[in-house]
């Protein structure tokens, strides 16, 4: 999964959860596939944490110029 896109990983997840919603998959393969999807999530959320502390706010100064501030999110 290391060189994985955040892209892929989200439509595998999407996948894992629908097969899991259709409740026509076997106990084991139910487990393996939980397995499998929890291994996603945890890929795409470390790879949002990683986009958002990349994430740059371009502001415009009072004095005309611009400068770069860290993007903190509303909580």
């Amino acid at each position: 999964m290391a060189t994985e896109k955040f892209e892929t990983a989200l439509k595998k997840l999407e996948e894992i959860v629908k097969r899991l919603e259709g409740g026509s998959i076997s106990l084991e393969d139910s487990l393996k596939a939980f397995e499998e999807g929890v291994k996603h999530a945890a890929f795409c959320s470390r790879k949002l944490d990683e986009a958002e502390r990349r994430v740059e706010v371009l502001l415009k100064r009072k004095d005309g110029t611009f400068g770069r501030e860290p993007f903190e999110p509303e909580e």
